[in-house]
């Protein structure tokens, strides 16, 4: 069993890294491997909404999405941690899961997914839900934990003193876990066609 925690921050080693790697080495411990992959620093492309991912198979700018989509397969799980910034989660990470999820979301199906949030002092529940809907309409199983999966501080130091910001992230930790050792080995739902309607017809 593998998990892959993608960081949204441009900041490599900072909050959300500190949050993400203390859920990484409670899943370690519990036997299950971890990949971290930063998005880093630099701007990321938004999706356009061209469809050409729907002809190419995958997104027509060629970066870190498309490297992450081709190696779905490895990951039974996902976990993606992002900053607070005005409220909601930053730019960068919404325009590569925008992009991920567009181009790519048949290969999430039946993943355990969750999303960890950091900021410093509030903002950090709108941006849990902005990142959770990600999932909830990708039919990804969303992995809870004891409180909404937040961290406090203004640095990693911080950070590692919010004591049940940590632990929530073990228990999340836990959860997915928990939750991979019960799907192994079972194929998940069979799902009817899906319809798009619009609200005029």
């Amino acid at each position: 069993m593998k998990v892959l925690l993608i960081n949204g921050s441009p900041h490599k080693h900072g909050c959300t890294y500190t949050a993400l790697t203390e859920a990484a080495a409670e899943l370690n411990r519990l036997g299950v491997e971890t990949e971290l992959y930063s998005i880093g620093g630099g701007p990321i492309q938004p999706c356009t909404g061209c469809g050409g991912c729907q002809k190419l198979g995958k997104c027509v700018f060629d970066d870190g999405v498309n490297e992450i989509a081709a190696r779905l397969e490895e990951f039974d799980g996902l976990i993606v941690g992002s900053p607070v910034y005005y409220g909601g989660p930053c730019g960068q990470i919404q325009c590569f899961l925008d992009r991920l999820f567009y181009s790519a979301s048949g290969r999430l199906v039946g993943k355990p997914a969750a999303a960890v949030v950091s900021c410093r002092r509030g903002g950090a529940s709108a941006a849990f839900q902005r990142l959770n809907m990600y999932f909830q309409m990708s039919n990804m199983p969303v992995v809870t934990s004891q409180y909404w999966n937040q961290v406090h501080g203004n640095t990693p130091e911080e950070v590692r003193k919010d004591e049940e910001g940590l632990q929530t992230m073990r228990t999340l930790a836990r959860n997915m876990a928990f939750l991979l050792q019960c799907q192994a080995g079972k194929k998940g739902p069979e799902y009817e066609p899906k319809l798009r309607t619009n609200f005029i017809r």
